[in-house]
């Protein structure tokens, strides 16, 4: 079964400092692994952690956006890269690195959306917070994960619907990005590349949160994800559950968006966006295992 958000958040409470998702084995349902030290990747030692739902927090509960870990890791392009690929100019703040850089939920990460001091249209780049921080949050730092979200609740849930209503639409940049396939019986991380070798342009939606104390104004995004049961590669990935037929899993995926629809997904209107909430051609992806890439 999926590992929820929930076991991650649980994962970290447990360990007492914060955990990857990206980082957190699946085990039978109930129990899950997760390094015994911070390393980013070479970690030796993992501790088993028994997940206990009730006693998450009902503002966990209610607040996250994603039931199950779809894209926890990804590689996002430098700065230069994204401002020649996406047309943007130099006059970003703050910056963002100049070589590829790993993110993780919580991390900050660069984002594109359409310029908010622009009266005409261009594009800007943000680098924010990669977990949206909702309008009623108390704090910036959630005990909860926002970093992936179903299009299919942008109408309905509280932290997405105004954000989607104001066109708050964004893109994410990222060089690869890695699911995990449970195919050989074992969790094998799986990296995904676009097949023409240019970066993904991921659909996102971004928000601004301030502190009401200080005045700081905290930027924040998170990445849409999308029903793919019926994808051919999509399909594939994250553990199945046994007792649920192949069409009834509800595997997810990213969106990812083409850059003649990118104008479109930024300054469209809402009619428009939801016209490019759809699952990507098979042949779009450059996919398999991350070892051995």
């Amino acid at each position: 079964m999926h590992r929820t958000i929930l076991e991650v958040e649980h994962a970290a409470v447990q360990l007492q400092r914060p955990v990857h998702p990206g980082l957190v084995r699946e085990l039978p349902f109930g129990q899950f692994d997760a390094p015994s030290e911070p390393s980013s990747h070479l970690h030796s030692h993992w501790i088993s952690i028994q997940y206990h739902p009730a006693q998450c927090t009902a503002e966990c509960a209610d607040s996250r956006l994603e039931e199950t870990a779809i894209c926890n890791r990804y590689v996002s392009p430098a700065e230069r890269e994204i401002e020649d690929f996406w047309h943007i100019g130099r006059a970003n703040q703050p910056r963002w690195y100049d070589t590829p850089r790993e993110v993780f939920p919580r991390a900050p990460g660069p984002f594109v959306r359409r310029s908010r001091e622009d009266a005409g249209y261009s594009r800007e780049l943000v680098v924010g917070q990669w977990g949206l921080i909702p309008w009623f949050a108390k704090t910036p730092k959630l005990t909860y994960s926002t970093n992936n979200a179903r299009s299919e609740e942008l109408e309905g849930k509280a932290t997405l619907k105004d954000p989607w209503k104001r066109g708050q639409r964004c893109i994410i940049p990222a060089w690869t990005f890695d699911e995990p396939n449970w195919e050989s019986g074992k969790n094998v991380w799986w990296r995904f590349r676009r097949a023409d070798g240019q970066p993904w342009g991921l659909a996102g939606l971004w928000a601004t949160w301030a502190d009401k104390s200080t005045g700081e104004v905290h930027e924040s995004y998170t990445m849409l994800t999308i029903n793919a049961d019926t994808h051919p590669l999509m399909r594939r990935m994250h553990k199945p559950d046994p007792k649920l037929s192949p069409d009834q899993q509800d595997k997810r995926s990213v969106i990812p968006l083409e850059p003649q629809d990118w104008d479109q997904w930024l300054a469209g209107t809402m009619a428009d966006a939801k016209a490019l909430l759809k699952l990507a051609p098979v042949e779009v992806f450059d996919a398999g295992p991350a070892d051995a890439s």
